[in-house]
């Protein structure tokens, strides 16, 4: 028996969201674990920060600028990747919005912008670095879903909702995908400290309730998703399709607490 390395050397991914958060987390898990990595958004500034930090691990990189509500700027990562790295083996979406507001108020256009983004945006992303996967029969896309693909959060009926069809678009391109060599998967990250929601979580009734229902009585660390990424983006994972690979602390597994 043969034992398959976890790790990514000579393997090409494209982060799509991938200059913040979770994104650039999973972006550097990626580099470290031996990928070439290209991380994209909407913003030069923070495409090229990321790109210099993936170059400092010793990968390579590009500097390339999309938005996942426009098809022709994802395929332009396509092309651009192709041209400098000959390939993709790797996508993972996690470009998002949110906004959190009483529903019976929640207006058409704020939505659709979450829909789009997150669910439309994936897969869009997955259509384009799909296609191209298909035609080289091996590939792996790594979408990002959450705890609200699972149970309602309060208040953020969008979110949730783009986020449980995260969860069935991930199901039904594993179907239709993997017998043609390429495996589709999802992380739900638990909740995780970043600058964005320190506040939120360290100073009201909403974060404590938060920890209140994580076994594991602390918030995670961006860092602590590369190695669900490195996993399914590695052939280790060559027989796992299809799944949502929850990195929570023991979120969804709780019920009493204390």
């Amino acid at each position: 028996m043969t034992y398959t390395p976890l790790e990514l050397g000579g393997k090409v991914a494209v982060v799509v969201g991938g200059t913040s958060g979770i994104g650039r987390a999973i972006a550097h898990g990626l580099a470290q674990a031996g990928a070439d990595v290209i991380p994209t958004s909407r913003r030069a500034e923070q495409v090229e920060t990321t790109a210099r930090e993936i170059e400092a691990f010793g990968r390579g990189s590009l500097r390339i600028t999309s938005d996942v509500s426009d098809r022709g700027s994802l395929e332009r990562v396509l092309s651009e990747a192709i041209a400098a790295f000959g390939k993709v083996d790797i996508l993972v979406n996690s470009a998002g919005r949110t906004k959190r507001a009483p529903t019976i108020d929640f207006s058409d256009d704020d939505w659709n912008a979450i829909i789009d983004t997150n669910l439309t945006g994936t897969l869009r992303a997955c259509q384009v670095f799909g296609r191209h996967m298909l035609e080289r029969e091996s590939g792996s896309i790594i979408n990002i879903a959450s705890l609200s693909t699972f149970v309602a959060l309060h208040e953020v009926a969008a979110y949730s909702a783009s986020k449980a069809a995260v969860g069935s678009l991930t199901k039904s391109l594993a179907v239709e995908w993997s017998s043609r060599g390429v495996r589709v998967n999802a992380i739900a990250p638990g909740v995780f400290r970043t600058a964005l929601n320190q506040k939120l979580l360290d100073e009201t009734e909403r974060g404590r309730e938060f920890l209140l229902r994580t076994p594991m009585k602390r918030f995670g660390n961006v860092d602590e998703l590369a190695g669900a990424a490195i996993f399914l983006a590695s052939d280790a994972a060559s027989f796992v399709t299809g799944e949502i690979l929850a990195v929570d602390g023991g979120f969804l597994a709780s019920g009493v607490n204390q």
